[in-house]
């Protein structure tokens, strides 16, 4: 049995709007490029040609990893989530211990990290670590460039 994917509905809309956009934007695009490119002649040395066959390659490549995707997705009804522990879709504010800077998290599956915007996976190692830990809690974190120790100052739902 295939694994399910947890996201949000906005994380399930987002992935079905790149569909819909690969589908009937992208596809008929290249469809297209690869006809014209078609009527040039001689396609053994036809290079537009094989280049819009490769992109048209990647490109059903990435249509069907979706449509797989979207075919195991279970949304989470994030209001349900109770805010005593860090969840999955919590936003989590930490003060780092070694500076006193405070840093706002939001716990996501890996398919809506956005770590520019402090939205990272549960499966990071910030993000595991921070799993079903409450208010007032000291985590200490291994990471690439060490250990962090971050004291959980609030949770609250995205």
């Amino acid at each position: 049995m295939t694994e399910p994917i947890y996201l949000s509905k906005e994380g399930r809309l987002k992935l079905e709007g790149e569909l819909k956009r690969l589908k009937f934007e992208e596809r008929p695009r290249l469809v297209a490029e690869i006809k014209r490119s078609m009527e040039m002649g001689d396609l053994s040395e036809n290079a537009e040609y094989h280049a819009a066959k490769e992109a048209q390659r990647h490109l059903e490549r990435r249509i069907a990893e979706l449509e797989d995707k979207l075919s195991r997705v279970r949304s989470i009804d994030t209001d349900k989530i109770p805010n005593d522990k860090v969840y999955l879709f919590a936003k989590v504010l930490v003060r780092d211990l070694r500076d006193n800077e405070e840093i706002l998290y939001t716990i996501a599956p890996p398919d809506e990290t956005d770590v520019d915007n402090d939205i990272i996976s549960v499966k990071s190692p910030i993000g595991a670590a921070l799993l079903g830990k409450a208010e007032g809690e000291v985590v200490e974190i291994d990471v690439p460039a060490g250990q962090i120790k971050y004291e959980i100052l609030k949770i609250t739902r995205a």
